[in-house]
């Protein structure tokens, strides 16, 4: 379904399981658990089916950023942090949404930072997932040639310098299979997806080179949950341990999942979905 969240400005919004549930004589509210995608570019596509295995403990909502997948097309303009962070909230306010669980994954993790930076009483926890609070290219391509060799590391650098149309086939094609330890088992998941290419042309050469969203973690008042991959090339181990720091002490989380790259679940889903379950559930 498409959700108005501002005048002529709709977002496709997909839901998993009840939001009340029988408990005695009366229905009992779930937490509400509110995905962001990953990117930029890209769509909620990835988060199914894996994320219904959570719809037991929460009221799962996908979505599709602004400009992005099946939400409406926006100018480009348009095509900020801030505006996607923003969108956040105004989603929620659309939705009757009050104090959401917000998981940002990869892209979606630079949008929940920025989110959690400009509306730190908002949510009742975040989850900041295979993400980056800076643009680290040296540990990008350091981890590409670690898995991939010299190759790979060229290839990787040539597209977050210029991501022609050439270059990101190429790394679409030859590094994408590295993301993950764990061969994907699904052959239709990448036709599924709906892919808007100038937004990520876009943010790499605007936004993204200079990015620090580190300062803004330190406004965050609630638990935050980060959740990272030990073999993950794109968001290295030492940029979610980055992100770790910059969080207050007293409401951080630190997880990091031996065997997994890029979006834990894909690699070793029991384990990631254990610790998402009792991060929920605390």
């Amino acid at each position: 379904m498409r959700i108005e969240i501002s005048p002529g400005h709709r977002l496709y919004v997909d839901i998993t399981g009840f939001g009340q549930v029988p408990h005695g004589p009366t229905l009992q509210d779930k937490p509400v658990l509110l995905c962001l995608h990953g990117g930029p570019g890209f769509d909620h596509s990835s988060f199914k089916p894996a994320f219904s295995a959570l719809a037991d403990i929460t009221q799962v909502v996908v979505y599709d950023h602004r400009g992005h997948g099946r939400s409406d097309r926006r100018p480009r303009k348009e095509w900020t942090l801030d505006t996607w962070a923003d969108d956040v909230v105004r989603l929620c306010d659309a939705l009757g949404i009050v104090k959401p669980i917000v998981l940002g994954q990869s892209f979606g993790g630079f949008v929940a930072q920025r989110y959690l930076a400009r509306h730190p009483a908002h949510p009742a926890k975040v989850i900041l997932s295979s993400t980056s609070a800076a643009f680290n290219l040296r540990r990008k391509l350091a981890m590409f040639e670690r898995l991939g060799g010299p190759g790979a590391r060229d290839l990787a650098e040539r597209f977050w310098l210029d991501p022609t149309p050439q270059n990101m086939a190429d790394y679409l094609r030859e590094l994408m299979p590295l993301y993950n330890p764990t061969p994907g088992t699904d052959p239709d998941s990448g036709a599924r997806k709906i892919a808007v290419w100038e937004i990520l042309d876009h943010f790499v050469r605007t936004e993204m080179p200079s990015m620090n969203l580190a300062p803004g973690l330190a406004k965050a008042q609630c638990p935050v949950l980060v959740l990272a991959g030990e073999d993950d090339p794109v968001c290295p181990l030492a940029d979610a341990q980055d992100i770790a720091q910059a969080l207050p002490e007293r409401w951080r989380q630190f997880v990091s999942l031996p065997g997994c790259g890029h979006g834990t679940w894909r690699d070793r889903p029991e384990a990631a979905f254990a610790v998402l379950r009792e991060f929920i559930q605390s």
